[in-house]
């Protein structure tokens, strides 16, 4: 089955009794209303607990109408929301695979099973351009549902739903201030399915209140679960993505979990390291395994743009069909390594003991002072560490020893980072600054691992009978990049070790 994703951007009205759709002609580009009635069932699918609809997230097998087939919507950061299509298949009961396994983040070991069954009559009022372009469409629905397939709990209602098509967010505005007019009011509910659930089922259907730390705001530990919090929630939106191989999602999510592993160890004065440890284990684990797909995409695009600046006369033998080739494959056992581990027991765990850490965080006594008298301190011991380390450098062979500066130096920047937001635009600075430090030795390791792969891919071309030349040409220009890389590093680092940045560690 091929799923096609698309961005749903529409306003839903609820409709009181006694009111009338108005006429919709002289809408902004609006030359013709085209009218249709639609009669179609929808059947919802969640968890026992309602995991998917605590999330905002829809999954149906709609029957009948032009758009029938299985349907997930997930919002998104910007307010609108993705919808990802299947054809409707054979089975009734079983979600496809392909959609479970976009939401496993949220169901977790849970069973998808029906919730809801809506069934609507729809009139559907299509607003056309004057070239026969559809702008929008503005459905009138009379809904009735009831709670899982068929019997049950179940109640009926009137809502009001403008879609945009092709048309522009002036239109999306003017046909809602005119239903507005009319005597309709905002939607009370994100979906149809999430109305009829919290009527029917209160207190299971019941979104739980935003989670906290607990704690008074401006408080150490505060700040911390706010970061940690914003961390967790960026592995959950990115976990869709990365098993469905969207461009970066990978490099994202491996920020995410190398953030957490990094704040849960700077800020140990202020969470409870024999609850927090066993977490860093895991998310260790985690990045191990999207560091082999990340590592590869940019392995891949640095030899890549590398070999396509040199001169046609410089590139001898099927150099870029041997990268190419090479690179794809890799990609794939790299992708499906990924796509098993996000499938695993153990990573699930990972998420059910982030949420839990979340929930009922684990706080020292100093979580309860201020961010200002606890946080810069944690910074500054993890700045000493990471100034040893560049201090440690030696002025030869220095690849491990750079390698082990860049980890302490990150663990700076994800620090000041986390903390910035609460202390000021002092740390903000200094994080800036570190950053180019950190960028200069990622370069610097790029290059190390290029060199690395370079002459392994020159080995082999030889032992094929290829000439290797543009492999030893491109592992000379990696060892220039390496040496302007060093040379970036020392002038950073200065920068960011003056006192005025590194004053507020004091």
């Amino acid at each position: 089955m091929a799923a096609t994703t698309q961005v749903e951007r529409e306003i839903k009205l609820d409709v009181p009794d006694g009111v009338d759709l108005p006429a919709l002609g002289g809408l902004p580009g609006v030359a013709e209303v085209r009218p249709e009635v639609i009669d179609h069932e929808a059947v919802y699918f969640d968890t026992a607990d309602l995991r998917l609809l605590r999330n905002r997230i829809t999954l149906r097998r709609r029957s009948g109408g032009p758009d029938e087939g299985w349907h997930l919507k997930r919002p998104l950061p910007d307010g609108d929301r993705s919808e990802t299509r299947l054809p409707l298949g054979r089975s009734t009961r079983t979600v496809p695979a392909e959609l479970r396994r976009q939401v496993q983040v949220h169901v977790r070991t849970g069973t998808l099973v029906p919730v809801a069954t809506l069934r609507t009559r729809r009139e559907v009022h299509r607003l056309v351009a004057d070239d026969g372009t559809v702008l929008a469409e503005v459905a009138d629905d009379a809904v009735d549902g009831t709670v899982g397939r068929a019997d049950g709990a179940g109640s009926g209602w009137r809502e009001w739903e403008v879609e945009l098509v092709e048309g522009d967010d002036a239109l999306l505005e003017a046909a809602r201030e005119r239903l507005l007019s009319a005597g309709a009011v905002p939607a009370q509910h994100a979906s149809k399915v999430g109305r009829l659930l919290r009527s029917a089922m209160p207190d299971v259907a019941a979104v739980a209140a935003d989670p906290s730390s607990g704690l008074p705001e401006g408080s150490a530990g505060d700040v911390v679960w706010r970061h940690v919090a914003q961390q967790v929630a960026a592995l959950t939106a990115l976990d869709p993505q990365v098993r469905e191989d969207e461009p970066d999602a990978v490099h994202r999510m491996r920020v995410a979990a190398r953030r957490l592993r990094s704040v849960l160890r700077t800020f140990r004065p202020v969470l409870d390291r024999a609850a927090t440890d066993p977490l860093r284990d895991e998310l260790e684990v985690l990045g191990e395994a999207l560091a082999r797909a990340r590592d590869g995409e940019v392995l891949a695009a640095r030899i890549g743009g590398l070999l396509a600046e040199q001169d046609v006369a410089l590139v001898l033998g099927p150099a870029e069909r041997r990268l190419q080739d090479g690179a794809r494959d890799e990609h794939r056992r790299a992708q499906d390594a990924v796509v098993k581990h996000l499938g695993s027991d153990r990573y699930l765990r990972l998420l059910d003991d982030l949420d839990a850490l979340l929930a009922s965080p684990p706080w020292r006594p100093k979580a309860r002072k201020k961010a200002a008298s606890v946080l810069p301190r944690a910074v500054a011991r993890v700045w000493r560490d990471a100034a040893a380390r560049v201090e440690a450098v030696p002025d030869g062979d220095a690849d491990v020893a750079l390698h082990e500066a860049r980890k302490g130096v990150r663990r700076v920047r994800y620090a000041a980072e986390a903390v910035a937001p609460t202390l000021g635009g002092k740390v903000a600075r200094f994080a800036a600054r570190v950053e180019a430090v950190q960028d200069a030795l990622g370069e610097h390791q790029d290059s190390v691992v290029a060199r690395t792969a370079l002459r392994q891919i020159g080995i082999e071309a030889h032992l094929a009978g290829e000439n290797a030349f543009t492999w030893g040409l491109l592992h000379g220009l990696e060892r220039e990049r390496a040496a302007r890389a060093r040379a970036d590093f020392r002038r950073a680092w200065a920068k960011a070790a003056r006192p005025k940045r590194t004053g507020w560690l004091a």
